[in-house]
């Protein structure tokens, strides 16, 4: 949850994504399709609900898993038309296809070169008696490093209800403050630092406008995001715009949280 593995977009991306800090690296390539997307990372999140299901149950658990479109679009809030049973076949292709490498170590062990979210990835369909296709299951495998991650770290962090009303941005600052803040302190960093973090692609003046934004709507569920902006003063008193300074800080909602979701 706390970097940035997935394009913010629902169009393709089709150029590579990067992070770096002197703690932490992740490189991710684009499928012939593009780069998985945080929309397809629902997928994603619906699959580790169920592995995390089953292991508080006490119950066994494979790398495979078989579930309905039915049931992932009930629980992400998709509605259930061809056009949303197509976009499925696309955010599976892409999950498969993305390639990931990053130094971080999952269940006690790192891997060296690229892996894909999912190892494998089918849409098992059967036949009418007038001939039309109907999907019956979706069969996926998840790759070893996430599987480990789930299996051994035990870190998977229940998600509220409404993430999946919110727009790509907002998601991800949901997800950093989720992953990252402590307890009721407050979470700062400046705009740069954020938007790293977040994996904005674009220049940071137009992050800053969709920040503005954000936190004038104060909708994040869970938490509230404060953007503070300072001007700087001009060496020698010269005239002309003068730049400025941001910073975010993200607190905790001070009402009761609401019911949590995947």
């Amino acid at each position: 949850m706390a970097f940035p593995f997935f394009a913010l977009s629902k169009n393709a991306w089709m150029k590579p994504l990067a992070y770096a800090t002197p703690d932490v690296s992740i490189e991710v390539r684009p499928s012939a399709r593009g780069v998985a997307t945080i929309y397809d990372k629902e997928i994603v999140l619906y699959i580790a609900s169920l592995m995390a299901a089953k292991l508080e149950q006490g119950m066994p658990v494979a790398q495979d898993f078989v579930f309905t479109a039915h049931d992932l679009f009930s629980v992400t809030g998709a509605n259930h038309s061809a056009r949303s049973y197509a976009r499925l076949a696309d955010a599976l292709e892409r999950l498969q296809g993305t390639q990931i490498r990053t130094n971080i170590e999952a269940g006690g062990e790192g891997e060296e070169g690229f892996f894909s979210w999912l190892s494998e990835a089918r849409l098992q369909y059967a036949r009418s008696r007038n001939g039309e296709k109907r999907l019956k299951a979706v069969k996926v495998r998840l790759c070893d490093w996430l599987f480990r991650s789930i299996l051994r770290d035990r870190q998977v962090l229940d998600y509220a209800a409404t993430y999946f009303q919110l727009g790509p941005i907002e998601r991800r600052i949901y997800e950093v403050a989720r992953s990252t803040a402590v307890d009721d302190e407050p979470l700062e960093m400046d705009l740069q630092t954020l938007r790293l973090q977040i994996g904005f692609q674009n220049p940071l003046a137009n992050f800053r406008i969709a920040i503005r934004q954000i936190a004038g709507a104060d909708a994040i569920p869970d938490y509230h995001l404060k953007l503070i902006e300072e001007v700087v003063e001009v060496p020698g008193g010269r005239r002309g715009r003068k730049p400025t300074q941001a910073k975010i800080i993200i607190t905790r909602r001070m009402e009761p949280l609401e019911d949590k979701g995947v």
